[in-house]
């Protein structure tokens, strides 16, 4: 099945009651992993780092990055109830750490074993080694990469899982990304996301199609991380492959932040799951064959081979006394050349199925 993130992200506004809001939105609509974004604003961003310009446009608000994500930090104390909550409910907590501090957290003192790479740190190598040092499985978002750089954040965690010290260089980090033992980490640990890095993403700039050209480039699962408006194209990542979505929501679109006005509602979100779970069981197992369904209504659909007159034993079947009409539990009709001209064992009215 394919996994399902619901990116409750930082539409938490920094309150704890939303938080928890999220949460249970994300569990009502069936999602599989409600993820957080995980960071300390002072090690994050410089204190005159200036917002994206979707940031500003969305939260309708001009400040700095600083006063924007200090407002929107999750206290540990925070998390630590975030983390039980979803275990109780039964969905699993995740979180994207943006800092050394943050992951650390998030693996020694959370003891989260699925870590999410997003699309902004990805050339963040050093970060990107304590990611893999962890030993975690992990989500890699590639938007506004290249297949160069993608390969180089790979050969970066391929390094990382196989060295738990050290410092790689050029020739090192190459060598782990070829060698056999590191092909088979990425294989068996890594998921890659296809994403667009805008806020909406325009469909124009979607490009689907790259998710083939990830699979056949690095061989690894290949999911999506969406952050268009609406459902439609998630629903169509899962029809091309996708073994993941990652999809923002809110509990509120009109809330103050830069993310709402860029997520799902509750009940879009519920939609695009149920929308998934719908082409996972429309995709089937790929055999082409009559499906269960189907086969009741063979002998209604299909047609036999009839006497289309009264036709004597001994007679000759030909094409004015043999036709192909309903019901098709007869002779199958792609017998009919076999027939012609073959004299008849019996006598036949008009109608009546031809049982040679």
């Amino acid at each position: 099945m394919t996994l399902i993130i619901a990116e409750a992200g930082v539409n938490h506004n920094g309150s704890d009651e939303l938080a928890f809001s999220l949460v249970d939105a994300a569990h009502k609509a069936g999602a599989d992993i409600v993820k957080f974004q995980t960071f300390k604003a002072k090690n994050l961003v410089t204190e005159d780092a200036q917002q994206a310009e979707y940031q500003i446009t969305n939260s309708g608000q001009k400040e700095s990055q600083f006063s924007m994500l200090k407002r929107l930090e999750l206290s540990y104390e925070s998390h630590h109830k975030l983390v039980k909550y979803c275990n109780d409910l039964g969905i699993e907590f995740l979180s994207t750490a943006f800092d050394s501090e943050s992951l650390s957290f998030l693996v020694d003192d959370l003891g989260i074993t699925r870590l999410k790479l997003p699309s902004g740190e990805i050339t963040n190598a050093p970060l990107v080694l304590e990611h893999a040092r962890t030993g975690c499985d992990l989500i890699v978002s590639t938007g506004m990469a290249t297949l160069s750089e993608i390969e180089q954040v790979l050969s970066v965690i391929a390094f990382g899982y196989l060295n738990p010290q050290g410092t790689p260089n050029d020739e090192t980090l190459q060598a782990s990304y070829f060698s056999e033992q590191g092909k088979l980490l990425l294989k068996e640990k890594v998921t890659l996301l296809h994403c667009t890095t805008e806020y909406p993403a325009p469909f124009g700039d979607i490009n689907l199609n790259a998710m083939d050209t990830m699979k056949d480039s690095f061989k690894l699962a290949v999911g999506y991380s969406d952050h268009s408006e609406g459902i439609i194209v998630p629903v169509a990542a899962v029809a091309k492959g996708a073994v993941l979505i990652e999809k923002h929501f809110t509990v509120d679109k009109t809330l103050p932040g830069p993310d709402h006005k860029a997520s799902l509602d509750p009940q879009e979100l519920k939609a695009m799951v149920d929308g998934i779970r719908t082409v996972e069981k429309v995709l089937g197992d790929g055999i082409k064959g009559p499906r269960p369904s189907e086969v009741k209504n063979k002998s209604v659909a299909r047609k036999s081979l009839v006497a289309a007159n009264s036709i004597a034993a001994g007679e000759l079947l030909n094409e004015e006394n043999l036709a192909v009409k309903r019901p098709g539990n007869g002779i199958n009709p792609v017998k009919y050349w076999h027939y012609l001209n073959k004299a008849s064992s019996k006598n036949y009215q008009a109608g009546d199925l031809i049982d040679e």
